[in-house]
């Protein structure tokens, strides 16, 4: 299952990491982790990531999520997300709950 990993990180522990190997620890994890997809946006003022990762069993989260803590003090916040493809298959589900509930 898709999940959705942002991933902010102090301005003192980016700033300490760009000075320290211009940011060789985020090229470490990417390179571990192989995301689907990496896109890296300042929000709140913080660097962050925004990783599309492929997760099999929720037993797996840390594994990707204890990189960041530990390399840069991050916080993590992990989305389930679906592709187009995966809202196809759920659409007798949302039509079910409409006729239920809606």
């Amino acid at each position: 299952m898709r999940f959705l990993f942002k991933i902010s990180f102090p301005v003192e522990a980016g700033n300490a990491a760009a000075k320290k190997d211009g940011f060789q620890s985020v090229r470490a994890i990417l390179e571990q982790q192989r995301p689907e997809a990496a896109y890296f946006v300042a929000e709140g003022g913080r660097r962050t990531a925004l990783l599309v990762i492929d997760v099999k069993e929720a037993a797996e989260i840390p594994k990707f999520a204890e990189p960041w803590f530990l390399a840069l003090n991050a916080s993590i916040e992990v989305l389930p997300a679906m592709v187009a493809e995966d809202l196809q298959k759920a659409a007798p589900s949302i039509e079910a709950a409409v006729k239920a509930f809606g």
